[in-house]
């Protein structure tokens, strides 16, 4: 009777749990990527702290061979991933910023256009107006052209850091089937 209680030791597997939490849009690349370091996926969640995230809660057997190695992998995997990252930012920070200040001296144009008609001054308030309009219009087109530009700077380097995961998955998966 006791032995049916216990079961049968060589079944037990002992786990250790890792939470991760990633923004959406890198979701299923942590998925694919984090079962070749033998972690398998235990269940995902809305992130608390952000919208944009999720949590995803992964399981591996604590006694897996090359460990220390598919550890040392793994990290260079989440390295990578953080690379993309930064570099998919990179593509809208900067013409975000030029966007964001050509706007903002668009609306002190307007401003001043404001305090010039409120001062009986119309050919000045006028004057003032036009580069305060166009400052509000050419953001966008700022926008658009840099951010354009620079993703195609950046695309290669993003494809060649997924490459780089590709091959840390390739590795970590020969690691786990020895």
């Amino acid at each position: 009777m006791m032995n049916e209680i216990t079961g049968n030791k060589a079944d037990f597997v002992g786990y250790e749990y890792k939470d991760v939490t990633v923004k959406r849009k890198v979701e299923s690349v942590y998925i694919d990527g984090y079962h070749n370091f033998g972690w398998a996926l235990d269940s995902t969640s809305n992130s608390v702290q952000n919208v944009n995230s999720v949590t995803m809660k992964f399981k591996r057997d604590r006694k897996i061979r090359n460990k220390a190695e598919l550890t040392r992998l793994q990290r260079q995997f989440d390295a990578t991933v953080a690379e993309i990252e930064t570099l998919e930012n990179s593509k809208v920070i900067r013409a975000s910023t030029i966007a964001y200040v050509v706007g903002v001296i668009g609306t002190a144009f307007v401003a001043a256009s404001v305090f010039a008609n409120q001062d009986d001054r119309q050919a000045l308030s006028i004057l003032l107006a036009i580069p305060g309009f166009a400052g509000w219009i050419i953001p966008y087109f700022l926008y658009s052209n840099i951010s354009k530009k620079k993703t195609g700077m950046v695309a290669p380097l993003i494809d060649q850091k997924y490459d780089e995961i590709y091959e840390l998955c390739q590795t970590a998966n020969t690691l786990l089937a020895r």
